[in-house]
């Protein structure tokens, strides 16, 4: 066989059938090609067109079995969970009495099983590691020791970092709760907010800064933030930074502030990158750990199978018009998608909002303190809702579109059933 033979057996070989795939697909498509000559008609019909968004929601959630989200709620009798004693007050605390005042007037009682055990801890000074559930009260848990800090020491500042902007502006809320009449002052520096604005007010006296890690990198290198300021700072929701791939922004900023300051870290798993950076940039830090269940043992989960969209509508509708669906959040897939869902939900005559990426940050606020003031039932919301965000009394989340694999699924069923309070999660699959 000579050489030129031998290109043109390959010619054959390759290009040959391809075109006779193509000739196939084009009689398909007119309706010229039956399902037997080609076996992968169904296949093709299903996708077949320009919007290749169509096959990303054929794919959604294929990674989750099914089974997974079908669980009933575990009652406290049938938990293993070692119950943890409470042998703190809030007055026991060594707490400026200011504190106590603001503590009370909050509605708060007795700490819970975190803040009993972390504040003593931080309160001594001790860098500490905190591993606790979702809407467990880790948010006290280090600004009540930090503000006491701060008023023995009012040239102490605190850097306190989270994953989400939501979650950030969540932290600075309680902070003004509690510093209420102290003259403590916080600033919250987080992305889809004028940072010229944000600039001029680092300029100003303050005593706590919280950012996302992108802001706060972004506000050093334009020499407006120094992180030399900061004597004490806090790494919220660490777990979440990793999921989020912030792991390499949090050791650029640890590894720029003093060597020589107090380290706080709440997270929720012990994942190796949150070991590394314990390793790395935490001193003899002390361990507390009051994790007691999986976030979605005392969720009540189930799923409802229906067979097209335009049925999901209708029984998302239907579930929603039932009298104990008394605050909802609903997740869809995409910003388009939740946009739909939200415009249909108006349109019904429910008092409805949405919140997803393309919303600006003043929109998105608006929309959650709307949700948590009880003004609109529902938010319908993609997962940048799911991660970090604290509402009370959620009383469902119903997965519209499920998430890409059972951790963003955890994330989302998390947002009912907090702080040990029975939830439901409902899922919608086609």
């Amino acid at each position: 066989m000579t050489f030129w033979d031998f290109l043109l057996y390959l010619y054959i070989s390759f290009f040959f059938p391809m075109f006779k795939g193509k000739s196939q697909n084009r009689g398909f498509r007119s309706g010229g090609s039956s399902a037997s000559s080609d076996p992968h008609k169904p296949f093709r019909k299903k996708f077949q067109g320009k919007n290749p968004s169509a096959r990303r929601a054929r794919f959604a959630g294929s990674n989750i079995n099914i089974n997974q989200l079908i669980s009933k709620a575990k009652t406290d009798s049938a938990s293993p969970a070692v119950e943890h004693v409470i042998t703190h007050q809030f007055k026991d605390f060594a707490l400026d009495p200011r504190i106590i005042q603001n503590i009370e007037r909050k509605g708060y009682k007795i700490p819970t099983p975190i803040q009993d055990q972390t504040i003593p801890k931080i309160l001594e000074g001790r860098d500490v590691i905190g591993l606790a559930n979702t809407g467990t009260g880790k948010t006290a848990a280090f600004l009540l020791p930090l503000i006491n800090k701060i008023l023995a020491d009012r040239n102490q500042k605190v850097l306190i970092l989270a994953p989400t902007r939501e979650l950030a502006v969540q932290i600075h809320d309680e902070l003004r709760i509690f510093t209420q009449g102290l003259n403590i002052w916080g600033l919250i520096c987080i992305g889809g907010m004028d940072i010229r604005q944000q600039a001029r007010r680092i300029k100003t006296p303050f005593n706590f800064l919280i950012g996302t890690p992108g802001r706060i990198i972004d506000l050093n290198e334009r020499k407006i933030l120094h992180f030399d300021r900061f004597q004490n700072v806090v790494l919220d929701e660490a777990d979440r930074m990793v999921d989020m791939g912030f792991i390499h922004d949090i050791r650029h900023i640890f590894s720029r502030l003093p060597k020589q300051r107090h380290n706080v870290c709440f997270s929720a798993t012990m994942k190796k990158d949150v070991e590394g950076l314990i390793r790395d940039f935490l001193q003899n830090p002390v361990m507390v750990s009051v994790v007691q269940r999986e976030t979605a043992a005392n969720v009540e989960q189930e799923v409802i199978r229906v067979s097209n969209p335009t049925q999901k509508m209708e029984v998302l509708v239907g579930l929603l018009k039932k009298p104990e669906f008394k605050r909802v959040l609903v997740f869809g897939r995409t910003k388009h998608g939740v946009e739909k869902i939200s415009k249909t939900l108006h349109q019904v005559g429910f008092h409805v909002d949405s919140i997803h990426g393309d919303k600006s940050q003043n929109y998105r606020l608006r929309a959650l303190r709307s949700f948590k003031d009880g003004k609109v039932k529902i938010l319908v919301a993609t997962d940048v809702a799911a991660r970090g965000l604290d509402i009370d009394n959620v009383s469902h989340v119903i997965n519209y579109d499920l998430p890409a694999n059972y951790e963003d699924y955890i994330h989302r069923i998390g947002r009912t059933g907090r702080a040990a309070q029975k939830g439901n999660a409902i899922s919608l699959v086609t």
